[in-house]
């Protein structure tokens, strides 16, 4: 294993009440975490104690189906517009990235960009946007369609998307606001840029009425796993989450997205890439396997199947849960790289669909260790050391009780062995992830003296 001369990187996943399907249903857990803002202060500073690079929030414009369909049993039907509540956490901390997801599917680049420009500026360099194209099928109908969009021209569109967004975020210079009282100059007209676009789904003008940001602008995350997914994340992304729970896997796909980045003129150090990990840690591993147990003991059959559905992007509900996935199932239009995991899942591990829901409930595919701190660390570093991950994406299954477990037990070990930071080197996200400053497209090269990126 080789001895990396960085730090790993963390992010927080903090999802309502916890990772599990059957969170919040345990007894320490708050049932009304989703719309409770008090729970999300809480957590995210805990997060930010433990110097957590980032916070994560995912979001859907709709109810899932699934979620319609389960007899009132799903407690996803109610959470926060992420935009909304990341606006209220920068007020309550100061150096953790704030980071939501924001679909290209059902938006428009303008608005996306004004958004995300001014969280930047609340935050105090801050902010990052989940680039995603929406799954879920309920989203079309709350938008005016009667079927989604294909999948590979929900990409074509989510490429453009990027563009003008990154476009937009490029329309004043670093030095542009003079902002001069004497003189009576409020900005230099000539490093003010109109962006111009006319493409295949967008025609945008510009300029955007937001000023360029503290970070130079928002950093940019994505998470498709796709091979439409992957090449927009070599293209565009500064941040990748990702699902794999072999060795083996990660190691390939770290190597084939970082290795298609410099057909777009990018270094390979420039995206930081974090598979999805959910502890369950314990003083023992007895301790530990008995925390999970109790949360795979509230899972009720019907939510089981209904996850399931979605990660498969097809209709499972009528499935006997004693038997085998079926072998024909059909490509979904929703998310492929998930409901490839999930039925290679099944095929390797001769799963019957009570075992495959059980096996996924806890991180919906992300991998899961069970056990004491020094095991989780074990596993971290072995992904990190191998070139497998740059860090990780931390999915309690509880909260606040899985996040407390981590920064309490695995982050006094991951600093130890010289893993991960004791402070925070920086005030902006870009600086804490070790991403370099965008310089302006329209920049003179003379202005500003900062590395620039590769892009």
């Amino acid at each position: 294993m080789v001895k990396r001369n960085e730090m790993i990187r963390l992010g927080a996943f903090l999802t309502a009440t916890g990772q599990h399907v059957a969170a919040w249903r345990h007894p320490d857990v708050l049932a009304d975490g989703g719309t409770n803002l008090q729970h999300y202060i809480e957590n995210v500073r805990i997060a930010e104690r433990g110097k957590f690079d980032m916070m994560f929030l995912a979001d859907n414009a709709g109810i899932w189906q699934r979620d319609l369909d389960t007899e009132g049993r799903s407690p996803r039907a109610g959470y926060f517009e992420p935009i909304t509540l990341l606006s209220a956490l920068a007020a309550t901390t100061s150096h953790i990235g704030l980071v939501a997801t924001m679909t290209t599917t059902f938006n428009e680049p303008y608005n996306v960009a004004r958004k995300y420009a001014s969280l930047d500026h609340l935050s105090g360099g801050r902010a990052g946007w989940n680039l995603v194209t929406s799954a879920n099928e309920a989203e079309a109908w709350n938008f005016g369609f009667d079927a989604h969009m294909l999948h590979d021209e929900r990409y074509a569109r989510a490429r453009e998307f990027a563009q003008v967004v990154l476009g937009l975020w490029d329309s004043w210079e670093d030095d542009a606001l003079l902002r001069d009282k004497q003189a009576g100059m409020f900005f230099d007209r000539a490093k003010l840029h109109l962006l111009n676009h006319h493409g295949e789904y967008f025609k945008v003008r510009g300029p955007l009425n937001v000023p360029r940001t503290p970070q130079g602008r928002p950093v940019l995350v994505q998470a498709g796993s796709s091979d439409v997914g992957i090449e927009l994340a070599a293209e565009t992304a500064e941040v990748v989450f990702t699902a794999q729970q072999v060795l083996a896997d990660a190691r390939n796909f770290y190597a084939a997205l970082k290795g298609r980045m410099a057909a777009y003129g990018r270094a390979a150090e420039t995206l930081k890439i974090l598979p999805g990990l959910s502890p369950v840690i314990g003083r023992t591993r007895a301790e530990a396997q008995a925390k999970y147990d109790q949360l795979q003991e509230l899972i009720h059959p019907v939510i089981g199947l209904g996850m399931l559905s979605s990660l498969a992007g097809i209709d499972l509900s009528r499935l006997d849960v004693d038997g085998p996935l079926p072998d024909d199932l059909p490509e979904t239009n929703a998310g492929r790289g998930r409901q490839k995991l999930l039925i290679d899942t099944a095929r390797h591990g001769n799963l019957t669909v009570r075992q495959l829901y059980m096996q996924f409930a806890g991180a919906r595919g992300h991998q899961i260790v069970i056990g004491t701190a020094t095991d989780v660390v074990d596993r971290m570093e072995e992904w990190f050391g191998e070139y497998a991950a740059d860090g990780f994406n931390i999915m309690p299954q509880t909260l606040p009780g899985g996040l407390v477990d981590f920064v309490e037990f695995v982050v006094p070990e991951l600093q130890r062995r010289g893993l991960f930071r004791s402070d925070y080197e920086g005030r902006t996200l870009r600086e804490n992830l070790g991403v370099p400053w965008p310089v302006s497209r329209h920049a003179r090269q003379s202005v500003p003296s900062r590395p620039a990126t590769t892009e």
